[in-house]
């Protein structure tokens, strides 16, 4: 059995799977091609429509036969949501998420994510196709805008009818509007549309903006300020560009590049990275507020140890949709490994020193 990270991945075995998340929460499940989107009302697996070919919701976990699913399917994104709608999941206990073989047996992955703050709904894992055959990965992705933030990112329309204290919700496959007009397309050389405007570099008015917010909200803390790095800021301009692209969030991309593999090959070597992957902020100054919303957020714009940051900012031409990637990270030097070395091996030894044995 793995105990998965944000990030982590683990080969699947080609059989049926069920995923358990006891606790109080809503369950539910996105079966997304390769765009990211639905392509039907079918898609989304919840409580008023607990099943689609290769997938059924039980109580407490989904079980998920990747053979089975719609012709077209690679992915299937597993979602939690409070089963109380007024409250967020911060006040909820950490979900932990297990996952086993064919029939309940055998344990193979389990994954814990950070705590959420404020967040109302929080992708939990994704199955996903991988060549011939499917991979898990752990997410840990929260949204504090509840089915918006999903309607968003997967093309579903939400729609709520309230009556009362019940609420209903319905999907159907769509865009959600933009939040005003959206952006003309960029246009390629030979004048065709591309899927996404970018071009933002690490001198550009949005990423100058951002350093001097976040400056100004680290003087306030009392931590040194952060210096933007063009390496990093390529990296995350080209990890955005790749986002929009694919209209979803998401360290790695559909061509399988993570975007810690785009910062080593710009030449950024590094001994510690972090990083926020957002959507839905049009402007620097929102980017900044939403990254300072909850503690489980905020920690890196004001972890000391960090000293470089790099932003990117990219735009879905078809939905408007705005997509930002900040890294923030610690550069590698030899005096740095010398110290994370020694803090490791303390921490190793303290361990085996509590466990009765030798250093």
């Amino acid at each position: 059995m793995i105990e998965l990270v944000p990030g982590g991945n683990l080969a699947l075995p080609d059989t049926a799977l069920t995923i358990d998340v006891p606790g109080p929460f809503d369950l539910s499940v996105l079966i997304t091609d390769d765009s990211g989107k639905v392509g039907g009302d079918g898609d989304f697996v919840f409580y008023n429509q607990p099943s689609a070919p290769g997938a059924r919701l039980y109580d407490g976990g989904v079980g998920v036969d990747p053979r089975r699913l719609r012709a077209g399917a690679s992915r299937v994104t597993v979602v939690i949501s409070p089963a109380d709608p007024g409250i967020v999941l911060g006040r909820l206990p950490v979900p932990t998420l297990t996952v086993r073989g064919s029939g309940g047996r055998g344990v193979l992955a389990r994954f814990t994510p950070v705590r959420p703050a404020h967040e109302t709904v929080l992708l939990l894992a994704e199955i996903y196709r991988r060549g011939a055959g499917w991979k898990l990965r752990a997410l840990g992705q929260g949204y504090a805008d509840g089915l918006a933030g999903i309607a968003r990112d997967f093309g579903v329309d939400v729609t709520e009818e309230a009556a009362g204290d019940a609420t209903a919700a319905t999907a159907a496959v769509g865009s959600t509007a933009p939040v005003g007009p959206p952006p003309p397309p960029a246009v390629r050389a030979n004048g065709a549309p591309t899927r996404y405007s970018s071009g933002m570099s690490a001198e550009s008015a949005e990423a100058t903006e951002f350093a001097a917010l976040v400056r100004a909200e680290r003087l306030r803390a009392g931590v040194p300020a952060v210096a933007l790095d063009g390496r990093l800021s390529a990296a995350a301009q080209a990890h955005t560009a790749a986002m929009a692209g694919q209209r979803r969030l998401g360290a790695e991309s559909a061509d399988g590049i993570s975007v810690f593999q785009r910062i080593t090959a710009g030449g950024y070597h590094y001994l510690r990275i972090d990083q926020h992957l957002v959507s839905g902020p049009r402007t620097p100054r929102a980017f900044v507020e939403y990254c300072l919303g909850g503690e489980a957020i905020r920690g890196p714009l004001f972890d000391p140890a960090l000293t470089d940051a790099g932003l990117g900012r990219a735009v879905d031409a078809r939905s408007g949709e705005v997509y930002w990637t900040a890294l923030w990270a610690r550069p590698f030097t030899s005096d740095g490994l010398i110290r994370t070395a020694a803090e490791v091996v303390a921490l190793t030894n303290a361990e085996r020193t509590a466990a009765g044995l030798r250093p």
